[in-house]
């Protein structure tokens, strides 16, 4: 199982953030499986952790300072948005 810092704990403590079995949710209009218990973990697992996006539960916006205690259950709807650049 791995394991996630989570940033709202402090560096040296690490916060367990998946759930014992996947969960199926939906990610931009795609069903995903997933084993994240958090928004925070969800975006880092589908390759956002570094990237600077917004983020909806079902169909309610998550700040990023709430990422990390939003938790998400099976049937979850969530959206990661990230801006594009051009015309």
């Amino acid at each position: 199982m791995l394991s996630y810092p989570c940033r709202a704990e402090g560096p040296k403590v690490r916060a367990m953030v998946q759930h014992e079995a996947d969960i199926e949710v939906t990610v931009n209009g795609r069903k995903a499986r997933s084993r994240a218990t958090t928004l925070q973990a969800l975006v880092a697992e589908q390759g956002f952790a570094d990237a600077k996006v917004a983020t909806a539960l079902n169909g309610e916006f998550v700040s990023e300072g709430r990422r990390a205690t939003t938790p998400l259950n099976g049937g979850d709807r969530i959206e990661i948005v990230t801006a594009r650049q051009g015309g």
